[in-house]
């Protein structure tokens, strides 16, 4: 497997720098293809994904937890993706870190560019992915931090300010990996197995997660571009505190794009591609991408819920028969990250890629 042993093909230009400049036209590096433009695309509001209220999976009400258990299920099978609302966290929470990093964004840019990233941690302060030289890039800053496990997690890499930005961090990320780990109970549940197998076959305690923070500044023309490219996202879940004032996501949906109306204070919730190798393609890990406008910002916090870095990821046994075989060799979940890394945002083509010859 490839390693990344190289920095950005091209100088880094800020995203936000470009908005801010008031430049009245899209710079050229930024212009979608015809095909990929959002202006280009079928598109719908009348659908959103579903809304599931998780708190009855919590009680001793056999009924109520029946009536989650299912709905999860259909959303894993037929939509990819899914909004939980009683989820366990605090609104407060999410309201203050979300605020905390809008802030963070807006601090002068020598500020930010200490924690300047490059392709080989992929750690900190970014504008690009992928380390294709002349590629189209997205309209979108972001910064990424590792979470866990604890070797990895590198308070010096965080962002000293504003001052109260590290410990939301803290709490804000000891709550979602609580409710990643129930979400795998769901999971595992519904595919007809023990609750704690999809954890286990995480790594048990020891997983692997990270937050990637987007920032989509205003665009002069954000018919022709798009905040983040198509794609799946290649880990295991994704727990995704969006902006509930201003829509962006856009998840497909059979031969539409569905932008996706946040319900207050819920999460979102999508398959990743190593559910959708672990589950041998029973549940999907589905396309999104994100759309931008001219007239508002808009920040969102992605957290990834993911296995173990070093062990294999190959369909479970209990799940391959005779009439539905392994679609898929093993793969750890490090060598996949470089193999995305490299490549950037490709919409589902990286994991059909790796599926086993029939």
């Amino acid at each position: 497997m490839t390693t990344l042993d190289h920095d950005w093909p091209e100088p880094i230009v800020r995203v936000q720098s470009l908005s801010e400049s008031g430049c009245p036209l899209l710079p050229s590096r930024y212009i979608k293809p015809p095909t990929d433009r959002p202006s280009a695309s079928a598109v719908t509001t009348a659908l959103n994904i579903p809304i599931i209220d998780v708190h009855a999976f919590n009680l001793d009400q056999p009924e109520l937890r029946a009536t989650v258990l299912a709905q999860v299920s259909d959303a894993c099978r037929n939509w990819g993706f899914f909004q939980i609302v009683n989820h366990g966290i605090r609104p407060e929470l999410l309201d203050d870190v979300r605020r905390a990093w809008y802030d963070f964004f807006h601090l002068p840019v020598e500020s930010k560019q200490g924690y300047a990233n490059n392709p080989r941690t992929y750690e900190g302060y970014g504008s690009r992915l992928g380390v294709q030289k002349g590629a189209i890039l997205d309209w979108s800053d972001y910064f990424f931090l590792h979470y866990l496990p604890p070797r990895l997690k590198d308070h010096n890499k965080w962002p000293a300010q504003p001052l109260s930005l590290g410990d939301l961090i803290e709490e804000y990320g000891e709550e979602v990996v609580k409710l990643g780990a129930r979400l795998l109970k769901l999971l595992s549940l519904n595919l007809g197995l023990h609750q704690a197998y999809l954890q286990n076959a995480f790594g048990g305690e020891d997983v692997g997660a990270c937050l990637r923070v987007n920032y989509y500044p205003k665009c002069p023309q954000p018919e022709l571009t798009l905040g983040l490219s198509s794609h799946s996202d290649p880990g295991g879940l994704t727990l995704l505190l969006p902006d509930d004032r201003v829509a962006g996501l856009q998840v497909r949906k059979d031969d539409n794009w569905i932008t996706v109306k946040p319900a207050r204070h819920a999460i979102i919730v999508n398959v990743g591609d190593q559910v959708q190798v672990l589950s041998n393609t029973i549940y999907k890990s589905v396309e999104h991408r994100v759309i931008v406008n001219s007239d508002k910002e808009r920040v969102s916090l992605a957290f990834f819920y993911n296995p173990k870095s070093n062990i294999p990821i190959g369909p479970i046994k209990e799940l391959v028969t005779p009439d539905k075989p392994a679609l898929y060799s093993p793969m750890t979940f490090d060598e996949y990250r470089v193999y995305i890394r490299m490549r950037g945002p490709r919409g589902k083509s990286q994991v059909e890629s790796l599926k086993s010859p029939k």
